[in-house]
């Protein structure tokens, strides 16, 4: 009977450090979590929104990336809570051009029907890119993670 008390404190403490991300390893797919993000510094015509959107690709996240005219970013990311978070890991990293990367995250309601990742009003001015479009990528329907090569 001690042995079982002990494996039952060892059990719950291991759930206790796992957390939330035990939902997905024991019960499969867990509930799409989906978040709003404004960052400030200095991330336009750095590559931050290509970057945003290498994360999305990456871990097959939903979602948008704007500029906006205050010269922030603001994107929104949809999809695994683990899988978000990574990505927010590495954006929060900025690319090689940003500096004063601040990420101010907090959570927003999920769009069941969302299955793309935008970037708004696109441009490139290392490609010579200056007329805007909607750059898009569609969710990959086997939803597994890219590996790092």
């Amino acid at each position: 009977m001690r042995m079982t008390g002990y494996l039952v404190v060892l059990l719950l403490a291991v759930a206790l450090a796992i957390g939330p991300g035990i939902r997905t390893a024991v019960g499969g797919n867990a509930a799409p979590e989906a978040i709003s993000v404004s960052v400030s510094g200095n991330v336009q015509k750095v590559g931050f929104r290509a970057m945003i959107l290498k994360q999305a690709i990456e871990y097959n996240l939903a979602g948008s990336a704007k500029n906006n005219p205050d010269g922030t970013v603001q994107f929104s990311l949809q999809g695994d809570e683990r899988r978000i978070d990574q990505a927010v890991m590495a954006i929060r990293n900025g690319t090689k051009k940003s500096s004063n990367v601040k990420v101010n995250a907090s959570p927003t309601a999920v769009d069941p029907n969302l299955s793309k990742f935008t970037v708004v009003a696109w441009t490139s001015t290392s490609r010579h890119i200056t007329n805007p479009y909607d750059l898009v990528f569609t969710l990959r329907t086997d939803d597994k993670t890219i590996p790092k090569q």
